[in-house]
């Protein structure tokens, strides 16, 4: 399975990003990585170059949701529907109730949403879904 990942938007938390890297490798994923400060319109370029399976977004510095909001409206000029969007982090600046910041960021066009979640317990459940999708 192939993996876009990076950080969204502002954010230059690379050690993340590497940790998240790392991680895929590890289970096996294909990784094609961005890297920090990457715009929405660049992992959609990602996503159809390399013939994704997945888009997995991070974001630490609680800014994601500027830069995601668009998403719903790039994902409806291509065919995506065979790719697993997936954003996880720190998604809200202060303390956000996970029970109001997943269903906004699932409404802006994400299938798995994780704030604030251990990396190995988000990826466990990427693995999950991708397993439900066969």
């Amino acid at each position: 399975m192939k993996v876009v990942t990076g950080v969204v938007g502002n954010d230059i938390h690379v050690v993340a990003n590497r940790l998240i890297d790392i991680s895929l490798e590890e289970r096996g994923f294909e990784v094609f990585n961005l890297g920090v400060n990457t715009y929405l319109e660049e992992f959609m370029d990602a996503v159809i170059e390399t013939d994704a399976d997945v888009l997995l977004i991070s974001s630490l510095n609680g800014e994601a949701e500027g830069w995601c909001r668009d998403l719903k409206i790039l994902k409806s000029q291509y065919d995506f529907k065979d790719v697993v969007f997936m954003i996880g982090g720190n998604l809200g600046v202060g303390e956000m109730d996970p029970e109001l910041i997943v269903p906004k960021f699932q409404n802006y066009g994400f299938d798995l949403v994780f704030h604030q979640v251990d990396l190995n317990e988000g990826l466990d459940q990427l693995e999950a879904a991708l397993e439900a999708r066969k």
